[in-house]
């Protein structure tokens, strides 16, 4: 039965610390001496190997903003133990208070930094610490942040004339997990942390209105405190294994209203508290951070190497934060977690004591994070996929500067399988040392040749070898198939794609799948950008199969050497008079400036953004 939605306006509200403190309780004392003043060691390794950190702060226009910051590991640099720096995307940060927290694949703690931001001349942005701890893991289960990513499904449109109506909102918003909320205080303080729950972070009210459950956790309860002296608030919601980022503005107010609460409620367990956000700006955009992290990869977890230990950490703060109050508690949790494994078993009783709560509130899916499921310690985080031995079955020269691998099994023969659009990691031996680099599978899965069409970078030591060193005969090694680049499954829908140069590659895979399927329906519109005619990648191979497949396969080439790049006219000219379909996929691979451009033009049109994939190649 259709419940009426409830009155806003009529809701108790909470207005003072000691009515949130009768709900939510007092945090231990132990909770609070896990936070230090400086970056440690163990600090700086997390941030050396975080590719990725939810940063919340005030732009120079003292508006409210959150997004993701990073795209590598060790986008941030530690200057000092106090202070690090890192690049910021527009809009510009001003001087004040921010805060991040930095997330590890599939790693459920995260590294919380607090502290006052200014730019610097790099056009990077310095933040000076005041403070950084570990958070603990409850958000990231309660998301199921590092799980598979499942397939969105369409949400009901969001009723009125709000800021949430706008196009695609409802479904990321019904699709998303997991985000990241930023606050201020009274005091210059700032604070951003994780939120997640049980399939859908957000609960829409209407098209002005946001429901945040806030259930029980560690009683650190920084956010409800930090509105009640600011209700001010923004937040940056993602959904797993898409690179799109909702970012949302706004004010909020705390209720423990039983009748609201009620219809949050998991198997009968309802939030001590929810948050009611009224939204005053809302808009999905891509995110170079997210893209380039490739968080959801299969290999995104080992690509670094071990990855830190975030028990042994947090026990190493709350060793030093017992010691400096004067208490000999801090001695002694040293001893004990020097212990060899001992760290290992915390990390096991603390995760299984979080799914076990979780469970009771609800969450029957609630499960550690993966990467400890995988094995007793951190660099254990994944079973990463063997390297498959192949030889060089030949090369073909698609243009003076790109040439294609044809790859076989070294042994028996067996068919590669990936999803059209997914990419390899090849290995070789170059001057003895091992090189490896990431190429996409420009051939159709199924096969037992794998290709991949590679472009010779200036300086690339595995493309120069490509070009000028391998033969026929080489051995080399893959792993793979990785990345959530690839063609949907439903091989009737509408594929839309934009390239430029050897972001071909993936399509090209795509295309041949597609018109090599006898049952295929669905159209596929190309339009693919190139500096001259010579250097039009698969050039051949792309005008026989429009000749033999009319009507199924449309291309448009644009010689950026004489017409110059594509623009947004030029991308909005060429959409707009395709014949369209309500179910296209639209698809991008190029460089960052067009991948922006892209964008732009299908959030303008209303373009839905879970029918957006975007490949951003880095620039040589």
């Amino acid at each position: 039965m259709h419940q009426r939605p409830l009155p806003m306006d009529n809701l108790r509200r909470l207005s003072s610390a000691e009515e949130v403190e009768a709900v939510v309780g007092r945090p231990a004392a132990m909770v609070m001496r896990k936070q230090i003043g400086v970056l440690d060691a163990g600090c700086r390794q997390v941030i050396a190997h975080s590719p990725v950190a939810a940063f919340g702060y005030r732009d120079v226009n003292a508006l409210a903003r959150t997004t993701f910051v990073g795209g590598t590991p060790g986008f941030a640099r530690v200057h000092t133990p106090t202070r690090l720096s890192f690049p910021v995307a527009a809009p510009a940060v001003g001087r004040g208070p921010v805060s991040l927290f930095f997330l590890l694949p599939g790693v459920g703690e995260v590294l919380r930094v607090n502290g006052t931001a200014a730019p610097l001349r790099s056009g990077e942005t310095a933040v000076d610490i005041t403070e950084a701890y570990v958070h603990c893991a409850q958000a990231v289960i309660r998301s199921g942040l590092w799980e598979p990513p499942v397939r969105l499904q369409p949400a009901a449109p969001i009723a009125g004339d709000g800021p949430l109506a706008g196009p695609g909102l409802g479904d990321f918003l019904a699709a998303s997990p997991f985000l990241a909320l930023s606050t201020w205080d009274a005091n210059q303080g700032s604070d951003t942390s994780p939120r997640g729950d049980q399939r859908t972070v957000l609960r829409v009210h209407d098209g002005h209105t946001l429901l945040l459950a806030d259930r029980k956790g560690n009683k650190r309860a920084d956010t409800l405190h930090n509105l009640l002296q600011d209700d001010r608030l923004s937040l940056a919601a993602v959904v797993p294994g898409r690179s799109g980022v909702l970012h949302i503005r706004g004010r909020a107010a705390i209720t423990d209203d039983p009748a609201l609460l009620r219809t949050m409620a998991l198997r009968g367990a309802a939030p001590h508290l929810a948050l009611v956000i009224d939204v005053e700006d809302a808009a999905i955009c891509g995110n170079d951070a997210l893209a380039h992290a490739r968080l959801w990869a299969p290999d995104a977890r080992t690509a670094n190497g071990p990855a830190p230990d975030m028990m042994a950490l947090s026990s190493a703060h709350l060793a030093a934060g017992s010691t400096e109050s004067g208490r000999v508690a801090g001695w002694l949790i040293k001893l004990v977690a020097s212990v060899p494994g001992v760290s290992r078993l915390m990390r096991k009783a603390l995760h299984r004591a979080y799914v076990s709560g979780l469970r009771k509130e609800g969450y029957d899916e609630a499960r550690a994070p993966a990467g400890a499921r995988h094995g007793d310690a951190p660099q254990e985080l994944d079973v990463a996929a063997p390297w498959r031995p192949v030889r060089v079955h030949g090369v073909r020269q698609e243009t003076p500067t790109t040439r294609t691998l044809i790859l076989e099994d070294a042994g028996e023969a067996e068919p590669f399988d990936f999803r059209p659009g997914q990419f390899f990691t090849l290995l070789t031996d170059i001057g003895g040392r091992p090189v490896r680099r990431a190429y996409s599978a420009s051939s159709a899965p199924g096969a037992t040749r794998l290709e991949l069409t590679v472009k010779h970078v200036e300086g690339g030591c595995l493309s120069t070898h490509i070009h000028h060193g391998l033969r026929p005969g080489d051995r080399l090694a893959v792993r793979g198939p990785s990345g959530t680049f690839h063609a949907p499954d439903d091989a009737a829908g509408q594929l839309v794609m934009i390239a430029a140069g050897s972001g071909i590659t993936p399509m090209m895979s795509m295309i041949r799948t597609r018109l090599s399927d006898p049952t295929a329906t669905g159209r596929i519109d190309l339009l693919y950008s190139s500096r001259r005619a010579e250097d039009i990648i698969f050039r051949d191979e792309l005008a026989r199969m429009q000749k033999d497949h009319p009507g199924q396969l449309s291309v448009t080439h644009v010689l950026s050497g004489t017409e110059g790049r594509l623009d947004v006219e030029g991308v909005h000219r060429w959409v707009t008079g395709l014949p369209l379909t309500d179910t296209a996929h639209h698809y991008a691979c190029g460089p960052i400036s067009l991948m922006d451009t892209v964008q732009d033009v299908l959030h303008r049109l209303g373009t839905p953004a879970e029918r957006v994939h975007q490949e951003r190649l880095p620039p040589a």
